[in-house]
């Protein structure tokens, strides 16, 4: 059965029918009698199936397997395998008793006298499950087969418990027959006991006897005739009262009506931890998980001279006395066994009559610290019991085991089991037999107890069936107090290489201690508490290497929680180290200590320590009179009177590490001891753990001090890490990681260093001895497990589904994943979730609001045309609309080390399961947000590829609809190519006059601008929803995009995957964050793989369309443009081209023809538009990806300024232009022809970058109908602003800014923002309002710092410092600051590209180096600018950056002193004469600087009329023109315009001729 058909059965089952799915029919349909135990005895037949195989199988993953993928596998092919068995079994109308391991036991039960007619219908069914499932083929090379045993009879049923829990077992002669017929079985055999054969029709079977007539091997069945099976059967369902009745279900026992007393009954035989999930609600599939244990199992074994009365007597003490002291320590105790030959997987082992217990530790909500410690002290105190209070019990084994197993359900829907399989389960069964009589452990429980060697014993290696490498086994001695006085050292030792890091505060306060007891004589008792893992251990090693420094005697101990429950044990252990007993042998322990006594006390009292020491000192007079309580005085006085003496001669100090696990009589001792002896005491504790009565009296003393220990500080933890890898520093990428994931914890940096290095992703050197060293800390995932563990279910099952979806989500998929949860539910338990830090809201409030708040979004038109799958996306669309609000619905972990462990836990068919669900769930909100009006990120994407897709057959989820954006409608509505006529109506136009040009111009432009005032003034969202409303695709990018490409990339779906990164990446773009969209280009390279360095050799790893292959290529050269890589962005927009069908020259000559070709294109290559509309879509998305291709070519030739590079540029503008027209949206055409006017004023080419701008505003009457349009109109806004500040209306242009800005703010396009901002503090920096230059600096300041835009960055500290030299004293940031900038970047590739923007930023820099007499300086950036100066446009950062160039020469001239410059030759008058006429040829369409030029050239033309003057005499670099143009008078007048400037230029026309007549002069002059 399908997963999600599976989950939704069970859903729709009521709860009795879950729990009876999980036990047989044999308890559920019994009377029960009451009392405990409980024997029933009954007439049936026996089916045992084994399956072979899979221990082998388990041992071929390794027993040190540490992936749970492999774990994982292991499970799945066993439940995929075991499943049909059972399945088929219940068609036959068999009970499946149990399910252990890789053994199932069925039961027939039914009368003697109907035997012999169920035996042959078991055979038959064993027939048939040999035949359909008898072998099993692996990948992994190992068969799984069957071996088959019958046996019929007397049964006999036990339950044993309480009224909490019980426990089913099946026993008998029979039972053990059955077992025997499966051990004397082969391979793909079926054996009959020998009872089983006496009782049946034996003529109807083909048998073998074996081993002396003790059992029968079944060959096949005799089918006589008139015998037919059909019949047989029918009669045989007469026998069997609990048959199913429904086709549909398997069992009746599913089909009960409810029953509260059934239900209680039931409820006892199931584990507590499942109960709850299942009181949930939570889907079986849900329950499964992968996870570390750590096994105990139990074997006692009776003598055969046993009654079976008497027997379930003794077992029924075991399981009251085993069940309590489990889960005491965490544990569980989940089955008993009861056979006298057993062979199973859990319990694959050959005893005599026995009843075995298997216990585990670390299940799901049973997690808890020193979990292997709780295992060995709970294993250990259950051997001692049985051996001495069971008294027919002949042998008592226990084998503790701890690794990676799967814990869930195995079976089928209407039967299934709870349990655990693993290489692990394997091993601890195995040990029993190996070690018999012996509490036996393996390594890894060893290591990771952290109890004392000595409590231990290493066992002889033995060879175990099946199981390649055991590894070293332990025998488990017991917490002896007769051989341990505790441990002597402390439980880290310091580091001789590292000092200890951010702890001067602790160690402070343990200074201030020390000096307060040597001063005062009193004792100081400092506590530091902290969280597990913080270092406080560590701690501790320093304070005993400080102390021991100074000549203190320092006495350390560590305690374990066992440690707690022993009477004044800490006392003890920390006296036997004082008298330095602790160490030395037994027989030499006496003398010791009566020497360190002597003198101190007298000797009489020496035997007062018998008892607390281990020695025998004879019993003197004196103390055989005293009571129990008299002697404890008498031992404390004692202990205070040698204490005393001690400090005399040095100061003491007791170290006690994990204070919380100290008796109470030893926190009695040492208060009183603080109160009257200058001793000084280190404690460590966690603050978790419940103290006694005695540890609060003393934490109220006055001489404690609590110190608590706070987390590592980010620079000390990557300090850490350093240490622990070995290197001097690590990359900022791995900072991140340790940081996001570490929280200041030193233990989990530690840790993840240690994973890091172990799992060959950072190789240094060999790190064997630490691994050994190290594998008894628990790893960070068992760490996070154990966190995990201390929730309540249902917050468990949050968690784990919300760490599927991703670190953020969205309420309304979790709701989705979490079947049956309602919202209250749901916000209830996310209420508790972020209470504990584990979950956050992503808004910085950190709360919910009560009621969700809906703001109705403008995807109503989407809603509309989306009536059709409105029933199925209901869920999808209503986060569409939430995606509006503000982040009050989406979280995030706190924690995501939890997160990582949660997913984890999943096994592999339920993450793919939930990933597709996911996916499913996310792919209809894969698209702009609702104020966009939907549609794909890259135009008309999913048209394009759909015939691909639905070709390829690949995709389980992903279906390519239409969205229905308004936007998709009304283009492909209009996409009528027009008609010749029309294409050459404007060519053939005479041409008209300037004035008539420059009127039509003028009404226009007001027509628009008066449109854009009436459109910015309603306010009203009802009336204008689409300027009003903010864009949220930036939510949509984080929420649905991102995440659902690790979806389709988690289930296996690589071409749905690349779809999505395609589209995640023009997202980014969209949105302005280049570094996001590298990334997500960077997934979708490594998905195609590495390209061939040969073009036919070239193949994909994923199967995509040319379209998306041009996509792909164009995406990378837009984010190379943006990162300065200009050649490879040239390269890749070229082969987007040609992957488009729109090939772009190499040459001269083919620019030549092509420019041909695009002027005549419009009559020679149009052609009616296909009749199919999904075909018009695809025609629309490859012109969009043409314009776009084609818009990046221009600009990336347009940086170059040469000769050739403009030629490839104007083809370019040419080719865009006329794919616009084709592409036939206004929209389009309108941001087509800004950016021609755009490119056609930096060309200086002025008439046509009107005639381009006029175009612009009489196509965008459309414009204001949708959100594409309504950017087209910014833009075009943004042109008339630049418009107007090149041509000197600096007022106009101020206006216009502001408009601008304000409709950019809204569409939250912080790219055209930046540029707006840019311009309009041009503007007001021309217009010497450097009060609004500073607010629109800051503004411009806090849209760069949200992102890393470089190019961003070096335009505002290029204002920065023109604000610097000419601002009157404004300031918005420092000249250092600006500087540190520049020499930071100024090899960016990014900047270099940039020859407009940097001929300003290394202009001003000299102005300023020149200002401060700062001539090498100035040498240096001059000589930078004067490089740049040629490959400068007549943009407006181009003139700009020309003016202060010039200025730089201006300065030169007048002011530097000769000699100066080193490196370059200095300019001579007649070159900076040039650079002028440079400037007014190339910079004619930005006139705003003219004036000001002119008057720098009059300025240099003067100096050079009295060169000969010395220059000594001027103090000031300022007191030329420059200063009596900027400071004295305004610059220009606020009715400045373009016919204004005329007379300005016919000047400057002037002065060239005459300097053309001088220049012929010198001339000749040289001839």
């Amino acid at each position: 059965m399908a997963t999600g058909e599976r989950v939704a059965a069970l859903l729709r089952w009521p709860l009795q029918a879950r729990l009876a799915a999980l036990l047989p029919d044999l308890l559920v349909f019994r009377k029960p009698r009451g009392s405990e135990p409980e024997l029933a005895t009954s007439q049936g037949v026996l089916l045992g199936v084994h399956v072979t195989g899979f221990t082998a199988l388990m041992d071929r993953f390794s027993l040190s397997c540490k992936s749970e993928h492999d774990m994982d596998k292991l499970a799945h092919i066993f439940s995929y395998y075991i499943s049909d068995i059972v399945e088929h079994v219940l068609c036959f109308g068999g009970d499946i008793l149990n399910i252990t391991g890789n053994v199932l036991l069925a039961l027939w039960t039914v009368e003697q006298n109907q035997l012999s007619d169920i035996i042959t219908l078991v055979a038959k069914c064993s027939l048939e499950i040999q035949e359909k499932f008898g072998i099993y083929h692996t990948r992994e090379g190992q068969d799984l087969q069957l071996k088959i045993g019958l046996s019929a009879g007397r049964i006999s049923q036990i339950i044993v418990g309480d009224k909490q829990r019980q426990y089913l077992l099946v026993i008998g002669q029979d039972v053990d027959c059955v077992q025997l017929a499966q051990r004397l079985a082969q391979a793909n055999e079926i054996v009959l006991s020998w009872n089983c054969w006496k009782l049946c029709e034996q003529y109807m079977f083909e048998v073998e006897i074996m081993r002396e007539d003790e059992a029968v091997k079944l060959r096949d069945m005799r089918i006589i005739d008139p015998f037919d099976f059909d019949e047989h059967f029918y009669k045989c369902l007469d026998y069997l009262p609990h048959y199913r009745t429904s086709a549909d279900i398997l069992r009746t026992a599913l089909e009960l009506g409810p029953d509260s007393a059934l239900e209680q009954t039931l409820r006892k035989h199931i584990m507590k931890n499942l109960l709850k999930k299942i009181d949930e609600g939570q889907p079986m599939e849900y329950i499964s998980e992968l996870r570390t244990v750590t096994m105990v199992l139990v074997s006692l074994e009776f003598h055969k001279t046993a009654w079976v009365l008497h027997l379930c007597h003794l077992i029924q003490e075991a399981v009251l006395y085993i069940s309590t002291v489990i889960e005491k320590g965490g544990g569980q105790l989940s089955r008993i066994f009861m056979f006298e030959t057993v062979s199973t997987r859990e319990l694959d082992i050959s005893a005599l009559k026995g009843c075995m217990f298997l216990c585990v530790f670390g299940l799901p909500g049973d997690k808890k610290p020193d979990e292997c410690a709780h295992a060995l002290e709970s294993s250990f105190s259950i051997f001692s019991f049985c051996w001495e209070n069971l008294a027919e019990t002949k042998l008592v084994s226990i084998s503790i085991a701890n690794g990676p197993v799967f814990c869930g359900m195995v079976g089928a829907v209407a039967r299934h089991e709870y349990t655990v399989i693993g290489p692990k389960v394997s091993l601890v069964t195995k040990m029993i037999t190996a070690y018999p009589g012996l509490v036996s452990c393996d390594e890894v429980t060893y290591l990771r107890s952290m109890l004392p060697a000595y409590n231990f014993k290493k066992l002889p290696e033995k060879m175990m069936k099946n199981i390649s490498n055991p590894g070293k086994m332990y025998e488990y001695l017991g917490h002896r107090r007769c051989i341990m006085f505790g441990m002597r050292h402390l439980a880290r030792k310091r580091s001789k290489n590292h000092c200890l890091l951010d702890r001067e505060k602790e160690l402070e306060a343990f200074r201030v201690a020390q000096q307060g007891c040597l001063h005062q004589k009193k004792g100081q008792a400092i506590l530091y508490e902290g969280g597990k893992g913080y270092g406080k251990s560590q701690l501790l090693a320093e304070i005993n290497f400080l102390a021991q420094k100074e000549g203190h005697r320092v006495l350390p101990l560590k305690l374990k929680e066992a440690d707690s429950r022993q009477y004044f044990y800490a006392i003890q252990t920390l006296m036997a180290i004082f008298f330095e007993i602790d160490t030395c042998p037994a027989l030499a322990r006496q003398e010791r200590l009566h020497e360190q006594l002597r003198g101190m006390v007298e000797e009489p009292l020496h035997c007062l320590f018998n008892d607390l020491f281990f020695v025998k000192f004879p019993l003197s007079f004196q103390v055989s009179h005293m009571d129990d309580l008299a002697r404890q005085k008498k031992v404390k006085a004692c202990f205070f009177q040698v204490l005393q003496k001690a400090m005399r001669e040095a100061p003491l100090i007791f170290l006690i590490d994990e204070a919380q696990y100290m008796d109470a009589a030893s926190w009695k001792f040492l208060g009183m001891l603080l109160s009257s002896v200058p001793v000084i005491m280190v404690m460590t504790f966690t603050p978790t753990f419940t103290l006694c009565g005695w540890a609060q009296h003393f934490l109220q003393s006055p001489q404690a001090i609590l110190v608590p220990v706070s987390k590592l500080a980010a620079t000390s933890l990557l300090r850490m890490a350093c240490w622990e890898l070995g290197v001097v520093s690590i990359p900022q990428e791995l900072q991140i990681y340790l940081l996001h994931r570490c929280f200041g914890n030193p233990l989990y940096c530690e840790v993840l260093c240690l994973d890091l290095l172990t799992k060959n992703i950072l190789l240094f050197h060999d790190l064997q001895k630490e691994e050994e060293e190290n594998s008894k800390w628990e790893t960070l995932s068992e760490i996070a497990v154990n966190q995990l563990d201390q929730l309540s279910p249902e917050e468990q099952l949050l968690v784990k589904c919300a760490a599927v979806i991703g670190h953020s989500f969205h309420i309304d998929l979790l709701e989705h994943l979490l079947p049956g949860w309602g919202k209250n539910k749901l916000l209830q338990v996310l209420r508790a979730l972020v209470d504990i830090h584990v979950l956050r809201w992503c808004n910085k409030s950190q709360e919910l609001p009560a009621e969700p708040i809906l703001v109705p979004s403008s995807i109503e038109i989407i809603e509309q045309t989306k009536e059709k799958r409105k029933s199925d996306a209901g869920c999808p669309l209503r986060l569409q609309e939430e995606l509006s609000l503000p982040q009050t619905e989406v979280l995030e972990f706190g924690v995501p080390l939890l997160r990582e462990a949660a997913w984890e836990l999943w096994p592999k068919a339920q993450q793919t399961a939930l990933h597709l669900e996911c996916a499913c769930f996310l792919r209809d909100l894969a698209c702009r947000c609702g104020s966009c009006h939907g549609g794909d990120f890259i135009p008309f994407h999913r048209f394009a590829v759909c015939s691909t897709k639905s070709s390829s057959g690949t995709s389980r989820f992903c279906s390519y609809k239409d969205t229905g954006s308004i936007l998709t409608q009304v283009i492909t509505d209009k996409l009528q190519l027009p008609s010749p006529q029309d294409c050459f109506q404007f060519q053939t136009k005479s041409p008209r006059s300037q004035e008539a040009f420059t009127r039509e111009h003028c009404r226009a432009e007001e027509e628009f601008l008066d449109q854009v005032n009436r459109k910015l003034a309603q306010t009203s969202p009802e009336k204008d929803m689409l300027t009003m409303k903010p864009c949220h695709c930036k939510e949509v990018l984080k929420l649905v995009l991102s995440p659902l490409t690790q979806h389709c990339l988690f289930i296996g779906e690589t071409t749905c995957a690349f779809y999505y990164l395609l589209e995640a990446a023009a997202a980014s773009l969209d949105l302005s964050d280049n570094y996001m969209a590298f990334f997500y280009l960077r997934k979708a390279s490594r998905l195609l793989g590495q390209p061939s360095a040969f073009s036919f050799l070239k193949k994909h790893k994923v199967k995509i369309c040319h379209f998306e292959e041009a996509t792909f290529c164009r995406l990378q050269s837009e984010v190379c443009f943006n990162m300065g890589q200009t050649t490879l962005a040239k390269k890749l927009a070229r082969q987007a081209l040609r992957l488009l069908k729109r090939s772009f020259p190499w040459t001269w000559f083919g620019v030549i023809f092509q420019t041909f070709l695009e002027k005549c294109w419009r009559s020679c290559s149009l052609s009616q538009p296909p009749d199919n509309p999904s075909e018009n879509k695809k025609k629309l998305a490859v012109l969009q990806q043409q314009v776009h291709c084609l818009s990046l070519l221009w600009q990336l030739y347009n940086l170059e300024a040469t000769a050739s590079s403009r030629k490839f540029a104007c083809l370019a503008t040419l080719m865009q232009e006329n794919s616009a027209k084709e592409f036939a949206s206004e929209a389009q055409v309108v941001s087509t022809y800004v950016a021609l006017s755009q490119f056609s004023q930096n060309t200086g080419d002025k008439k046509k970058w009107l005639y381009c701008e006029q175009m612009a505003i009489q196509r965008s009457s459309l414009c204001w109908f949708s959100r594409e349009g309504l950017l087209a109109t910014a833009q075009l806004i943004q042109a008339l602003a630049y418009t107007k500040l090149c041509l000197g209306h600096l007022d106009f242009s101020i206006k216009l800014g502001f408009q601008a800005y304000e409709i950019c703010r809204h569409l939250k396009k912080p790219a055209l923002e930046i540029l707006v901002l840019s311009v309009l503090f041009r503007s007001a920096f021309l217009k010497e309002k450097f009060d609004l230059c500073v607010h629109v600096l800051e503004s411009q300041w806090a849209l760069i710092s949200q992102g890393h835009d470089v190019l961003g960055l070096a335009c505002f500290y290029s204002a920065c410092l023109d604000l610097l030299l000419y601002g009157k004293g404004w300031l918005c940031r420092p000249f250092g600051e600006c500087l540190h900038f520049i020499q930071q970047y100024e090899h960016s590739c990014i900047l270099n590209s940039q020859s407009n923007v940097m001929l300003g930023v290394h202009s001003s820099l000299a102005m300023w180096f020149a200002q401060d007499l700062q001539w090498n300086l100035f040498e240096h950036h001059f000589s930078k600018a004067r490089q740049l100066v040629k490959r400068t446009n007549a943009s407006l950062f181009g003139s700009h950056g020309f003016v202060r160039f010039l200025e730089c020469h201006l300065v030169m001239l007048q002011k530097m002193p000769e000699g100066i410059f080193m490196h370059t030759p200095s300019e001579t008058h007649h070159q900076t004469l040039k650079y002028f006429k440079e400037f007014f040829s190339r910079c004619v369409t930005c006139p705003v600087y003219h004036r000001w030029v002119s008057e720098l050239k009059a300025s240099v033309m003067r100096y050079g009329k009295r060169e000969s003057m010395s220059l000594t005499n001027l103090t000031r670099p300022f007191d030329s023109c420059l200063t009596k143009i900027w400071i004295k008078g305004e610059f220009l007048e606020e009715n400045n315009s373009f016919e204004g400037n005329l007379e300005i230029q016919r000047i400057v026309r002037a002065a060239d001729v005459k300097e053309n007549k001088g220049d012929e002069e010198i001339q000749e002059c040289v001839c």
